[in-house]
């Protein structure tokens, strides 16, 4: 599997039979800035979103219609979409599982909001926020936290799924910071590798990893800190 962090908490995840963009914020994104769009959505397979905030949202439209793949989300968020133009879709909600060809995700819980903020200011649900969990038939398994806190269930989630990857956010403000971040890693998971995420893109979160990576000192797991844009082979 190959992981590109494409800034904020945009991923590509690269496997055998799926290629996969998560939360996919490239136009507006400062950590973005620099990197060929071209070759990250070259050969998309499909959008996978945890949540319906516009900085995890982002080029979703736009790249699904021009690519012609499906998007998976909270089911809120699918119709909230869909009424914007999105034409194929996977819809479901937290603690159930689509599968699609190359991989399953599942919809985790994450403590967080989830919501768009239309021109007029008016706020509109989009359900809940998420955590993804996929499943891949021959890579391990990866879970993207989405924007959330830590919470104790964590120790469930790793009990149900035993990931082997994780993207964490640690940016503080909007999610979990550094030190919390790597509470919840050590308490609640067996991760084999790291990349933390949400951090280092706009002014009013953490600008580096540093807190985290001091916080996990001692720890045995693998963290990948790539710049925007790297690529991390596990």
């Amino acid at each position: 599997m190959k992981i590109t962090w494409l800034g904020h908490s945009a991923f590509r995840l690269d496997t055998a039979r799926a290629n996969i963009l998560v939360d996919p914020f490239l136009n507006g994104n400062p950590a973005f800035s620099g990197q060929d769009r071209k070759d990250v959505v070259k050969g998309l397979t499909h959008i996978v979103l945890t949540h319906g905030h516009s900085d995890h949202v982002g080029d979703t439209l736009e790249i699904a219609r021009e690519l012609d793949i499906p998007v998976i989300a909270n089911f809120d968020l699918c119709m909230w979409l869909s009424k914007k133009g999105l034409k194929k879709f996977e819809g479901g909600n937290t603690g159930g599982t689509i599968r699609v060809d190359g991989f399953s995700a599942t919809f985790t819980q994450a403590l967080h909001s989830s919501a768009a903020i239309t021109e007029d200011g008016v706020s509109h649900s989009l359900g809940s926020a998420n955590g993804i969990m996929f499943h891949f038939d021959d890579e391990p398994t990866l879970f993207h936290m989405g924007d959330t806190d830590i919470f104790s269930d964590m120790g469930l989630i790793n009990e149900l799924h035993q990931p082997e990857i994780g993207l964490v956010p640690i940016g503080d403000r909007f999610t979990m910071g550094g030190a919390v971040a790597a509470l919840a890693c050590q308490r609640y998971f067996n991760f084999q590798t790291i990349l933390p995420c949400h951090y280092g893109s706009f002014p009013i979160i953490d600008q580096t990893p540093e807190t985290f990576i001091a916080a996990m000192e001692g720890v045995k797991t693998r963290i990948e800190t790539p710049k925007a844009g790297g690529v991390v082979s596990v």
